[in-house]
């Protein structure tokens, strides 16, 4: 017995450490998650990562724009985030005669660099625990159904008085904001600096930062150099300020050394980041409800509006190029919802979601906490009452709102209407003017009436199927009264009568206005029709979302009295996260294993010069042809392009910083893989994947590839 004793000792101490799941906050590091940091390999100290006094990594890392993240490598402001995160600004500078989408752009001065109206910079000053003041406030608010507990409004009102006005006023660009953490169990400030001078330095073309486009997108292995290079400026004392020939770039707190020593298998890897959103604390009906309602009704709408897109672009190159955005922009959820079911029957997400809930019921009785069982009791009933509600609200959002182009059309015609019925020709000739430029926002360069018609006779026929009649919009009972059931009939009406339904019928409406063609416009009735039955739905389900909010807030302060002894980390909302983790490959299913980097090879062999999501640029070949990878390919004499870590990752990490043990950037995040999704929901070790572009690639398409060695002077390189 002592034998078998001491061996079981033995092979538990000799099993490898694992990552763990989480998004931490860093101001809990110590506490929480830093002792297993430090045995996965960590060589810094937590104040290294996160200090409230001095300058620290967090001090590198930025929100770039208004959903991605961004790392300052320089002390002149450079900053690196992904190609898809700095795609709308390369695309806002590129124009027919300079087209940087396609073929790139690197200034070769700074004086070349170029400026982004609109695009900030976001640095994180300082994180505090304010959950005493806002508990204190809200003692004050004598309304038991008061929402101000998770109120961005009301949290962001009480930020300012803390922070107070000379402050803010002292400290331009600097704003607080007060987020909840844990369904409003705690609370942080964040004393955030934004720089409003952003300038765009450089970028591969599309063909690099964007190769394997949608076909790739979700997977795993990839091969894709999705990166850009921008510069943060500052006025001359280093305050933000609106771009002006006269700032400088920013002399940053911190910047990241970047290592050239590449990454190998199990390696510990760390990322700071942004991520969006998470479901961490979903019940075990939430999680039902997820996949039954939600995933469900997106993935069968999507793919049959996917069909019609498809076949349409297969057919003519012009609806190819007009719908290319919008098929991936669709094409994009519908994988994510796919992934996230997988993984929910996968490991029987709801059945993980039930225990936890019957261990709190079982901890709840022992502890004399009605509470809690309580709030669970609410929550089932909550989501059995909104089931319906939730059905209509998600088929007319999917199959309607976003399904149906013609549902955008311009329904506010009140203006229009009076100046018809005045005499003043200057005002009417003035508000048909403006109809006309609302008619071609709707009907753009990337419209064709054809198209959505083909489309809505789909969708219209799949939501009257799943619809009852009396859920569906008001308008649509004219379907059966006057065309005896035919949708089909019915959209070709639309558009032959609508004056949206044509350029042809608008220029006639254009030559003979009246206001009786627009109060019977059948398109116009189409889409107010769809807008009053969101606007019912959204109302009605209002009511449950308070309801939710208190019983939610309940039930996950139950969760972490029940687990005090155990680190949880809050769900995702937007805020300064570190998660960690190892690089490695995975098996996605039976005998199949995918390993953790990937080579130029790959890009090679993907090649298809027919397929602009695989074009490969002639320079990259000869790079690859020469063996021209200078200090940044492999031992084997490969050149690295990606790798694959344990990393818990979410939208907003796009662009995030990939850390080794030594706090060196290794690599930029920049997707996930298919079979990971789920993790919003629950982490799943086995299969969940961050996808990083390795930084040895960055270098080579900036030195080799761009000749923009002249950026790398700047940086701190540790071989």
């Amino acid at each position: 017995m002592k034998k078998v004793f001491f061996l079981i000792i033995a092979v538990a101490f000799s099993l490898p450490v694992v990552a763990d799941e989480g998004m931490w906050l860093l101001p809990l590091l110590k506490q929480q998650k830093f002792p297993e940091m430090k045995e996965l390999g960590l060589k810094l100290q937590d104040y290294d990562i996160y200090s409230p006094d001095s300058a620290s990594l967090k001090d590198a890392v930025v929100i770039f724009g208004g959903g991605c993240t961004g790392e300052i490598v320089s002390p002149d402001g450079l900053l690196l985030t992904n190609h898809h995160c700095g795609y709308g600004s390369i695309q806002q500078h590129s124009t027919l005669e300079h087209d940087y989408l396609t073929d790139g752009f690197w200034a070769a001065t700074r004086d070349q660099e170029l400026p982004n109206p609109g695009l900030t910079v976001t640095f994180i000053d300082k994180i505090e625990d304010v959950t005493d003041y806002v508990l204190k406030n809200l003692e004050m608010d004598t309304d038991p159904t008061s929402m101000n507990f998770l109120s961005p409004k009301y949290l962001n009102g009480l930020a300012k008085e803390k922070a107070g006005e000379k402050f803010l006023q002292d400290n331009p660009g600097m704003e607080v904001e007060i987020k909840a953490f844990y369904g409003g169990n705690k609370y942080y400030m964040f004393t955030k600096k934004i720089y409003s001078d952003v300038r765009l330095v450089g970028t591969p073309p599309s063909s690099i930062g964007k190769f394997g486009a949608d076909t790739d997108n979700w997977m795993w292995p990839r091969h894709t150099g999705d990166f850009s290079v921008f510069r943060v400026y500052a006025d001359a004392n280093g305050n933000p300020a609106p771009y002006s020939e006269t700032n400088v770039p920013l002399r940053p707190k911190r910047w990241f050394k970047i290592s050239l020593k590449g990454v190998q298998e199990n390696d510990f890897a760390m990322m700071m980041g942004f991520p969006g959103r998470t479901n961490k604390y979903y019940t075990s009906w939430e999680v039902a409800e997820r996949r039954d309602i939600d995933n469900d009704v997106r993935i069968n709408i999507r793919n049959l509006r996917q069909q019609v897109m498809l076949d349409e672009m297969l057919k003519n190159p012009e609806i190819r190029i007009q719908y290319s955005s919008k098929y991936a922009s669709s094409a994009n959820a519908y994988k994510n919802a796919i992934g996230s079911n997988w993984a929910i029957n996968k490991r029987n997400f709801e059945q993980v979601k039930r225990g936890e809930q019957d261990r709190l019921i079982e901890w709840s009785n022992l502890n004399n906490e009605s509470a809690y069982p309580e709030a669970l009791l609410t929550l089932e009933q909550i989501v059995s009452d909104r089931k319906d509600l939730r059905f209509r609200r998600w088929m007319l959002d999917e199959a309607l709102v976003r399904g149906i182009e013609f549902s955008g059309v311009p329904t506010d015609v009140k203006q229009m209407c009076d100046a018809l019925n005045g005499k003043d020709r200057a005002e009417q000739q003035r508000q048909l003017l403006l109809l006309e430029r609302a008619y071609l926002r709707f009907a753009d360069k990337n419209y064709s009436p054809e198209v959505d018609k083909k489309i809505a006779k789909v969708m219209l026929k799949e939501y009257r199927r799943l619809v009852a009649p009396k859920a569906q919009p008001d308008y649509f009972s004219i379907i059966d009264k006057k065309f005896k059931g035919n949708v089909d009939r019915f959209v070709d009406f639309i558009f032959e009568k609508s004056i949206f339904g044509s350029e042809s019928n608008f220029n006639n409406f254009k030559a003979h206005p009246s206001v009786k063609a627009l109060e019977e416009d059948p398109m116009i009735l189409f889409a107010k029709s769809i807008q009053k039955e969101k606007a019912v739905l959204t109302e009605a389900l209002k009511d449950f979302d308070d309801s939710y909010n208190l019983a939610h807030r309940t039930y996950v302060k139950g969760l972490l009295a029940m687990y005090k002894d155990k680190a949880n980390f809050p769900d995702a909302n937007f805020t300064l996260r570190l998660t960690y983790g190892q690089v490695k490959g995975y098996s996605p299913r039976d005998c199949n294993y995918y390993g953790c980097q990937t080579t130029l090879d790959g890009v090679m062999e993907k090649e298809d010069s027919t397929n602009w999501e695989f074009v490969v640029p002639a320079r990259l070949k000869e790079l690859y042809n020469a063996k021209d990878f200078g200090h940044y390919g492999m031992a084997d004499g490969k050149m690295p392009v990606a790798f694959s870590a344990t990393t818990h990752t979410t939208g907003g990490n796009s662009g995030s910083p990939v850390l080794n043990a030594q706090g060196e950037l290794i690599g930029i995040n920049f997707d996930r893989n298919w079979e990971g999704v789920g993790g919003d929901i629950q982490y799943l070790p086995d299969y969940q994947r961050s996808i990083i572009v390795d930084i040895r690639y960055v270098l080579f398409i900036m030195d080799k590839y761009a000749n923009a060695s002249y950026l790398l002077n700047e940086m701190d390189l540790v071989e």
